[in-house]
Formats: structure tokens, C-alpha cells, sequence
């Protein structure tokens, strides 16, 4: 097998750390955006402390482009949508 070049090599490990960080941001919006969910279902006053907390990390996600920026809108859309509805009821 012949010897990987300095660049390839530089490659990998840049990969490697980008694939880690972006993976970070993806599962820190969907755990917020789960929270989100649950607290406005359960209702109460947290609802729009979690629901500012998701679009927060929605955001950052869409900044480190690990998520597409319709992608992170669409999300913070339907918790509106969501806490709207539940509100109204």
C-alpha cells in the first residue's frame, strides 16, 4: 500500500474534527428541540425559555453548518406553531 501524502493526511484529521463538531451541534439542537416539545406539552412557564434555548441552538447548528438554515427555520416554525396551538387551547 503506498504512503498517504502530508495533505491527505491533514485532510483526515480536518474531516475527523469537523465531522465530530457538527455532529455536537446536530445533537444539542435535537435534544433541545425534544425538550421543547415536552415542556409544551406539560405547559407551564418554561415553554418560552425552551422554545428561545431551541432556536438558539438551531442557530448555532446552521452557523457551524451542520444544519441547513431551512432546515433550522422549518424547526423553530412548527415549535411556534406547536406552542401557539397549545396555548390557544
Amino acid at each position: 500500500m503506498a504512503k498517504k501524502k502530508r495533505s491527505a493526511l491533514k485532510r483526515i484529521r480536518q474531516t475527523q474534527r469537523r465531522t465530530r463538531i457538527k455532529t455536537i451541534a446536530r445533537s444539542a439542537a435535537r435534544t433541545a428541540v425534544r425538550t421543547a416539545r415536552q415542556a409544551i406539552e406539560q405547559g407551564g412557564e418554561a415553554v418560552q425559555e425552551s422554545l428561545a434555548e431551541a432556536a438558539s441552538l438551531l442557530d448555532r447548528a446552521v452557523k457551524r453548518r451542520a444544519l441547513h438554515r431551512n432546515a433550522a427555520a422549518r424547526g423553530r416554525s412548527r415549535l411556534a406553531k406547536r406552542a401557539a396551538k397549545k396555548k390557544a387551547k
